[in-house]
């Protein structure tokens, strides 16, 4: 064969080889919600 043919054959195989890999893993990032504040009280007039 070829240098060429060769060199096309090996090229499509890594790049087969690129596509069937396993994706990396995502990492995921667990955020604590902020403490819900309590609602102000009615506690009269001016209090």
């Amino acid at each position: 064969m070829s240098k060429s043919i060769q060199f096309i054959l090996a090229a499509s195989f890594v790049a087969g080889l690129a596509a069937c890999s396993k994706p990396a893993s995502e990492e995921y990032v667990v955020v604590d919600p902020e403490p819900i504040s309590a609602e102000p009280v009615y506690t009269g007039k001016y209090k």
